[in-house]
């Protein structure tokens, strides 16, 4: 990045982001009883834990020593993420939190010029820009998921995380816009 401004406002945005699709998915959760957040629509689909834990341990392993280890940690046991590990909201939250903390951690910690620095995941090289937006895209897709999933088993109870329907055009689509993480 020849202009380090393009490279802090890059840097802003994804954490805004970051922030908007975090802020979403504990609206979702934090309407989902207890029961909601450990069922599963059948045996082949994930629980809102079992997304919560998979997007954790993918927190720790992208982000932990982001500049200087592979992505993929060797501790890191990918396929026990889909198991049922957690068992209680608290134990779920704490491990949301402390995933989040480190990708935020690592992001602030992060210069312009770093953005063009190469970065390895698996083994394949990325630059710290791609593998930051390859993070983006993944941890949305999963909350997109988690927010479904919140939303289906809420039903007529469901409060919006964005614009109401039917609310287009008034104050709550203003102050609904002021909140949006995309």
């Amino acid at each position: 990045m020849a202009d380090p401004d393009i490279g802090l406002t890059y840097l802003d945005e994804v954490r805004r982001q970051f922030r908007g699709y975090k802020r979403n998915a504990e609206g979702a959760i934090e309407q989902c009883s207890d029961e909601d957040l450990f069922r599963t629509l059948d045996a082949e689909s994930n629980s809102i834990a079992i997304l919560v834990q998979h997007i954790t341990g993918n927190q720790h392993s992208r982000f932990t020593d982001f500049l200087t280890s592979d992505g993929e940690k060797p501790d890191r046991d990918r396929d026990r993420e889909f198991e049922a590990v957690v068992k209680t909201r608290n134990e779920l939250m704490r491990r949301w939190e402390a995933g989040w903390r480190t990708v935020f951690d690592t992001l602030t910690s992060l210069k312009p010029e770093d953005l063009t620095r190469d970065v390895t995941i698996r083994g394949e090289t990325y630059s710290a820009l791609r593998a930051i937006n390859r993070q983006v895209a993944h941890y949305a897709s999963h909350i997109g998921q988690i927010v479904l999933l919140a939303k289906h088993y809420r039903s007529a109870e469901w409060k919006t995380l964005s614009i109401p329907r039917g609310k287009s055009q008034g104050p709550e689509a203003l102050e609904a816009e002021k909140k949006r993480s995309w």
